[in-house]
């Protein structure tokens, strides 16, 4: 997430905190452990855990045990650890967040699972199709809970997307078109720049290919038409920008109807300059735009819909063009949730929901993590860029 989202969903949840009580946490609440590098993305786990009665933010772990005991004072964790080893080796944590370089997520989610912990993980889940498939498997074998953290689809305004899509009232889906850039560029520092860390831009924003899939029920595509990568000029294995035409097959409706082509582009950028040399491109927040046969639907910052988002429905015939904003309940959440909830917290709902054996309302299956990788190396494959690297620990 761009730094002026951070900032932006920082300030939203302070103002929460004063105008929303905070639960009451229950007897025998979950316990979290991150693991981070050396600063934490509050919006993802900090504050939902602050606002869920099951969850404690319990220990903290980075690479500098100086750093993570700075943290665990900041944010009120009951412990801090000197190592990633340590914290996964506390009996009383039931699960942890991962917010690692890509690279390290196929390590360090494995070693959590064999440790006994769930497991939710920032996306994308892994380097590479390879590494998703065996991460997987190792969730599967162990009875653990692996999620990656691809949070917006958890939030109402995205299953309100669909079902105005499901419901074929403006019929079949035609084309789709999705792009995600940094509002302003990527500093040249950021692990996302360097390879061996699996960075890229693809990779970086791969919501926006799970943007596409999500609106086609997890499809992936049949073909990738065309991949055109800008390169990074410090690493040539790196992708500061690119650009993707793929066809999707889709069953049809009933059985008397025949099989369709989608065809879909994304497009992705994390060097993106600021209008103008100053103004952050905030119109240009991750979207999605999907034509049918008898309209354009436009889903407006699709990626954090809890900060502000539309769906747009422009009608072809006529032109005209109706809004709505959905941001508590929805087909799937119903009665519950809150307004002012980010799509992390209502993830968070249906990860606690999962481990403690309940059906969560949305989810989102390790096959899908799998399909959603594939994609992203079928994409890096056509525009003759390598791969992401494969964990060592990997023969």
């Amino acid at each position: 997430m761009d730094q002026f989202l951070k900032t932006y969903t920082s300030a939203q949840h302070y103002v929460n905190s004063w105008r929303y009580p905070v639960l009451e946490k229950v007897g025998v609440a979950l316990k979290l452990g991150v693991l981070c590098v050396a600063e934490i993305n509050t919006t993802t786990s900090v504050y939902p855990a602050e606002d869920h009665p099951d969850v404690v933010l319990y220990g903290i772990a980075c690479r500098d045990s100086t750093v993570a005991s700075s943290l665990a004072s900041t944010y009120s964790f009951k412990k801090s650890y000197d190592s990633y080893e340590d914290l996964l080796a506390d009996p009383d944590i039931d699960f942890v967040y991962i917010s690692l370089p890509t690279s390290l997520h196929f390590e360090w989610a494995q070693k959590a699972l064999d440790a006994g912990k769930h497991v939710l993980l920032e996306p994308p889940i892994t380097s590479n199709a390879r590494e998703a498939e065996l991460l997987v498997k190792k969730s599967e074998e162990c009875g653990k809970v692996l999620l990656e953290a691809s949070s917006w689809q958890f939030h109402p305004a995205s299953h309100r997307f669909r079902q105005i899509l499901d419901s074929n009232e403006f019929g079949g889906i035609v084309r789709t078109d999705a792009a995600i850039s940094s509002i302003t560029p990527v500093p040249t520092d950021d692990v996302r720049w360097q390879y061996d860390l699996s960075g890229g831009s693809l990779i970086s924003m791969a919501s926006v290919i799970g943007l596409t899939r999500y609106v086609l029920h997890g499809s992936t595509p049949d073909s990738i038409l065309q991949a055109a990568a800008t390169i990074s000029r410090e690493e040539p294995r790196v992708d500061s920008s690119m650009l993707a035409t793929m066809r999707f097959k889709l069953p049809g409706i009933d059985k008397r109807s025949e099989q369709s082509n989608v065809f879909s582009t994304i497009f992705t950028d994390m060097a993106r300059r600021p209008a103008y040399g100053l103004v952050p491109r905030v119109w240009e927040l991750p979207s999605i735009r999907v034509e049918t046969d008898l309209a354009e639907i436009y889903f407006y910052n699709a990626v954090t819909p809890h900060i502000y988002h539309y769906i747009a429905i422009t009608i072809k015939e006529t032109g005209k063009t109706s809004y709505e904003s959905v941001y508590q309940g929805g087909p799937l959440w119903k009665d519950r949730g809150k307004a002012f909830w980010s799509a992390d917290r209502y993830q968070l709902e249906a990860f606690v929901d999962k481990i403690r054996g309940r059906r969560p309302v949305w989810w989102i299956d390790g096959e899908d993590s799998v399909a959603q990788m594939r994609t992203v190396d079928a994409i890096y494959r056509a525009s003759g860029l390598p791969l992401r690297p494969t964990s060592t620990m990997i023969n």
